[in-house]
């Protein structure tokens, strides 16, 4: 019905079937049996009010649950919760889900009663999945059919060790019900926009949380990382950044004392700094108040050795206001998870 706007959503189940990456040499005892499960999705349609709405080809957005058993009883099954996006391409029969969210592992690491599960270290973890497939809706009464790939992360970033984390590779298929088959608002289409013009930004960012380092059983520790950087805005869609952090891990003193006096024969003195200065650069993508963010860096002062000089930051940035903003962040290098930061800044 031309000129309403009332919500149109549809649900999804899929079922899915793969196996476990070899990501890091650490979990190759895990790698057995081949994990199956399903995903669960509400969506809700968008058709064009908004400019972001068309500038992303009319996305939906939604809340899916994933429940995996990876038929592996040291790393017990998962269930998890996620907000996602749904991207359409090739007239809307190609798709790509990009979700996050929060996972409870029913068999984390125990010293005592699972020492072999160095994949997950906490019952509360960090999840994400990417699924890519093709579909056709209403292909009978509302109903039609979906099929895939799907790639699922689990991972508490280090906030406790161990923390090897697991990644599941798997084929998918399922079914799509349309809720509301006799209304259909018609997508909008505006013709012309302005263009985003702006000045480059400065931005001020303190970001935190806890983590433990490599070694079980050193605890958890505060870190710090406070952030400068510019951003200039490309496009509606994309922004580019330049910046340098300033890195206060804690648990890095703690691993250099132990270090130092556990194997001298590494050469650490133990009274190596544990602060750390990287530069990075970066990309931002705006959809609506959310930002997916992207940077690398390097570390420009290293006085400690700790995994690779270069560090990966993917994130969420949400715009509390046009100046205010909040942040979450995963931390790694490569495939090794640091740790996950919350944060706020100040746009200028």
């Amino acid at each position: 019905m031309q000129g309403q706007q009332k919500e149109s959503a549809f649900v999804d189940a899929n079922y899915f079937y793969g196996s476990i990456l070899r990501h890091n040499k650490d979990i190759e005892h895990l790698i057995k049996g081949h994990p199956k499960g399903f995903i669960l999705g509400y969506n809700v349609k968008t058709f064009g009010k908004s400019r972001w709405q068309q500038a992303y080809n009319y996305p939906d957005f939604g809340v899916s649950m994933v429940y995996q058993n990876p038929q592996n009883d040291v790393l017990g099954s998962t269930i998890s919760i996620h907000g996602h996006y749904n991207f359409y391409f090739l007239k809307r029969n190609l798709f790509l889900r990009v979700a996050t969210g929060i996972a409870y592992a029913e068999n984390p690491y125990d010293i005592d009663t699972n020492p072999n599960n160095n994949a997950y270290g906490t019952h509360l973890l960090g999840s994400s999945y990417f699924m890519l497939g093709y579909q056709r809706k209403d292909i009978f009464k509302g109903f039609g059919l979906k099929a895939g790939l799907a790639l699922i992360h689990y991972s508490n970033s280090s906030v406790k060790s161990p923390n090897s984390s697991a990644n599941t590779f798997a084929a998918t298929l399922g079914v799509n019900y349309q809720i509301d088959t006799d209304v259909q608002p018609t997508y909008r289409q505006t013709t012309k926009y302005d263009k985003v013009q702006q000045p480059i930004h400065f931005n001020m960012v303190l970001r935190g949380g806890i983590q433990e380092g490599r070694v079980i059983g050193l605890g958890q520790k505060p870190f710090l990382v406070v952030s400068g950087y510019a951003d200039k805005r490309l496009s509606f869609k994309s922004s580019i950044q330049l910046g340098v952090d300033a890195i206060f891990a804690k648990f890095l003193e703690t691993e250099i004392a132990y270090s130092a006096a556990a194997f001298p024969q590494n050469g650490v003195r133990g009274d190596e700094d544990y602060k750390r200065v990287g530069v990075f650069v970066g990309y931002e993508m705006h959809i609506n108040k959310l930002s997916l963010i992207g940077q690398v860096g390097y570390y420009a002062y290293y006085p400690y050795k700790f995994e690779a000089r270069v560090y990966l930051r993917p994130g969420l940035k949400y715009y509390i206001t046009e100046k205010i903003f909040s942040v979450v962040t995963l931390k790694s290098h490569w495939a090794s998870a640091e740790n996950v930061a919350f944060g706020l800044g100040f746009r200028i």
